[in-house]
């Protein structure tokens, strides 16, 4: 079983995906399951966790209305506002869904250096636990020093850290990422998504040689049992199709174990996520 761990549906409208730039206009439309049934079909893809891109409780009732038609669509991590006062509450409504394995948010984004650390957030994320509910870390690499101090406070807790933590690749900026991700994979309840590196590299002029090095510290650093392969479509056709993101990844593994190749690539994925 090949699981795609990290993937995104919408209906493209300029306001609400206003952070699609110029740069990025080859994702200007709409990408929607039967879209991404097709690729899967070319790529022995087995089915996915489709991943939050709005942050709306709308964006949610949106992919378990799509995971209950598309039976490829495995588990759904979802929004909810887990600073809310009744956010108790959204989580006991979502729990009666099946397809709802977990829930994002969309940190990269916040000014605040310190978002995950403030009160009524951490409220919010103890409550993820008893409701066997994941978290997805989406951050980049200065809010690092924040999650590690985040996830050390909720040790029972289930983390992954989305697209390696978004490295400056780009910019070949590597030895900060890399000492914290270090760090942060010390913790042995959170995983780690080899996902989303060919877009913080140059779209245009990326090669594996390049990506191989923040693979590697991944790799040590979590171990075979930790890590998930995601492709991150449709994001990742800024910078390459899916076939190039797909072999990136069982081509730097391709000297692991067959136990490990099929840990990273769907048995992690289906056993964090509860697939």
């Amino acid at each position: 079983m090949i699981i795609d761990s990290h993937q995104h549906f919408w209906n493209y409208e300029p306001k609400k995906h206003e952070w699609i730039d110029d740069s990025m206009s080859v994702i200007r439309r709409d990408f929607l399951p039967s879209d991404l049934k097709k690729v899967y079909q070319e790529n022995n893809i087995n089915g996915c966790v489709a991943v939050q891109a709005d942050q709306t409780t709308v964006e949610t009732d949106f992919l378990i209305q799509l995971s209950k038609e598309n039976d490829f669509i495995k588990g759904i991590v979802g929004w909810v506002d887990l600073r809310s006062d009744v956010v108790e509450s959204d989580l006991d409504k979502y729990s009666e869904f099946n397809s709802v394995k977990g829930f994002r948010h969309v940190v990269q984004g916040e000014p605040d250096h310190n978002f995950l650390l403030r009160k009524n957030f951490l409220r919010g994320i103890s409550l993820l636990e008893k409701k066997h509910f994941t978290y997805d870390i989406l951050i980049f690499p200065h809010q690092l020093g924040a999650t590690l101090e985040f996830v050390k406070q909720f040790p029972n807790q289930k983390f992954v850290i989305d697209h390696i933590a978004k490295p400056y690749i780009k910019d070949g900026f590597y030895d900060g990422w890399a000492a914290l991700i270090q760090e942060v994979a010390k913790q042995e309840n959170v995983y780690c998504k080899v996902s989303g590196m060919i877009t913080e590299a140059d779209f245009n002029h990326w090669n594996p040689e390049q990506i191989h090095p923040y693979l590697n510290v991944v790799l040590e650093a979590f171990g075979a049992d930790r890590i998930m392969f995601g492709s991150d479509w449709p994001v990742c056709l800024v910078a390459g199709n899916y076939g190039q993101v797909k072999q990136l990844i069982t081509d730097f593994i391709a000297d692991l174990s067959l136990a490990e190749q099929v840990n990273i690539m769907g048995l992690n994925a289906m056993k964090f996520y509860n697939l």
